[in-house]
């Protein structure tokens, strides 16, 4: 039987079968990896992308280890995100009562004395960086019973700036306790930060060996300013699922909602301005296909986990090329396959055809009628005319 695929790997019996209540019964591949490792108490070191099931990869040895007599808290996860915190918080829920273990979350955008209150009996704190340093420094809450400290995502979390608060917390825990590190990826900076957080860890990849290109279709579309919402609609007509859509402003995407709304498409907006109340309540309509279509910021969309997400759109090209790979890695999860098409006007053509050609695309880019930025340069400098392009 598949249930007895997590008893294999020291999961007691409580436990796995509150798993099956939520009809979990095969371990991910990160899950296989990481928890005999992290049941012997050793630090872990580990690369897996979002959507890879880490989250039980360190929900279920922390739940093992840890006793109800234990302090309060006694583990602590740091995410980069409020929407990955209470991602994180739901998996740890599902399994901690069976051991008689209490959650409780730390994030900004909500009412800080009621989480107060609820972190003082909880074993198992859930936070972002900066409400938690803001609880730590007002002295409501301690670090120095922690035991198990884990940190999800935490290349995302030096993106976003969360180092200073970071080291701080950390600081403030216990130099002897199990840490358990996981990232998309390990390299320069990154890496440093995980060898000064962990003692002799155990390494683990469950990155996949490379995007099998089957999985995602990569499109781009040259459009016009004027015909660029137009442009996205007959994107979504066609998307046989969830449709993720990505601008660069919390402006844009208020803007744009509002457009898509007049033309009877229903859609709803996520980024950083939102209560928090509002945010939930856009994931749980998008999430359960009540509104088939979210307009997001990068900054919003960090941590989420969503696996019907059949179309990525880029209404306001990436940046650069991490920031095109963690957009359009919300489609084409779990074995699916899925579409990234990226909208382009024609003063955006240079700079999207650098990242498409940087990522292998450049055939794609050219398929939709668009030259490259050198050819365009070469095109350019024969007619006499100066590029920076």
């Amino acid at each position: 039987m598949h249930e007895t695929s997590f008893r294999a790997l020291g999961v007691s019996d409580s436990v796995a079968q509150a798993l099956a209540a939520r009809d979990i019964h095969a371990p991910f591949r990160i899950q296989a990896l990481v928890i005999p490792a992290a049941l012997d108490g050793g630090d872990i070191l580990a690369m897996a992308p979002t959507g890879s099931g880490k989250t039980l990869a360190f929900a279920l040895p922390l739940v093992e280890r840890m006793r109800a007599s234990d302090p309060a808290p006694s583990a602590l996860i740091l995410v980069p995100t409020r929407e990955l915190c209470a991602q994180v918080a739901d998996v740890l829920h599902s399994v901690a009562g069976s051991k008689g273990l209490r959650v409780a979350t730390a994030y900004g955008g909500a009412p800080m004395g009621k989480q107060i209150k609820e972190i003082k009996g909880a074993h198992i704190v859930v936070a972002t960086p900066g409400r938690l340093q803001d609880l730590v420094e007002r002295r409501v809450v301690g670090l120095g019973g922690v035991k198990f400290l884990v940190l999800d995502e935490a290349d995302r979390m030096l993106d976003m700036g969360f180092k200073p608060q970071v080291d701080r917390l950390v600081r403030h825990t216990p130099r002897e306790r199990q840490t358990m590190f996981f990232s998309a990826t390990l390299d320069g900076e990154i890496g440093e930060l995980a060898r000064s957080y962990t003692s002799d860890p155990a390494r683990f990849d469950a990155r996949p060996p490379r995007e099998d290109p089957s999985d995602i279709e990569h499109r781009f579309v040259a459009v016009t300013d004027e015909g660029k919402v137009d442009a996205l609609i007959a994107e979504i007509e066609q998307a046989p699922g969830l449709t993720l859509v990505f601008v660069r402003t919390k402006r844009g995407a208020d803007r744009l909602v509002s457009r898509l709304l007049r033309k009877d498409v229903s859609a709803a907006a996520l980024h950083g301005d939102m209560p928090q109340n509002a945010r939930e309540k856009a994931l749980k309509r998008f999430h359960s296909g009540q509104v088939k279509t979210l307009v997001a910021t990068d900054v919003a969309a960090r941590g989420l986990d969503l696996s019907d997400v059949s179309h990525v759109v880029n209404f306001d090209p990436p940046e650069d090329g991490k920031a095109y790979v963690h957009r359009v890695g919300r489609t084409g999860r779990a074995g699916k396959t899925g579409t990234g098409v990226t909208l382009v006007t024609s003063d955006q053509q240079a700079d999207v055809s650098r990242v498409a050609s940087a990522l292998g695309h450049r055939e794609q880019f050219e398929e939709a009628g668009m030259k490259t930025a050198r050819a365009k340069l070469l095109y350019t400098s024969r007619r006499g005319r100066r590029s920076r392009w």
